[in-house]
């Protein structure tokens, strides 16, 4: 399993209005692709939050041929959005696992 790790540290201000939108709209719309088989969003503990808490969401998807077309087709426009929504409100950093 193909495991798309997106790391977001968000500001204070905007986090109730960042979190209801990555559950109501980031996310679905994601999932929506038929790409990603499930996902889990998940709050970092033990961090330090003066800034503002972490948050990780993971896609699992079957292959790394999926992950690709993901990227290549949806990932740019996703990301867009965000940043047109929240401009630096929030750090994003992305991964890609695979289960072993």
């Amino acid at each position: 399993m193909i495991v798309y790790n997106i790391t977001c540290k968000v500001r204070w201000n905007i986090l109730g209005a960042w979190l209801a939108w990555q559950l109501e709209e980031q996310i679905p719309a994601i999932m929506a692709t038929g790409l990603f088989d499930d996902h889990r969003i998940y709050r970092l503990l033990e961090q330090e939050e003066d800034e503002g808490p972490t948050f990780v969401m993971q896609y699992h998807t079957s292959s790394g041929e999926r992950y690709r077309q993901f990227l290549i087709e949806y990932a740019p426009a996703l990301q867009e959005a965000g940043w047109d929504k929240w401009g630096d409100g929030f750090i994003a950093f992305r991964t890609l696992m695979e289960s072993v």
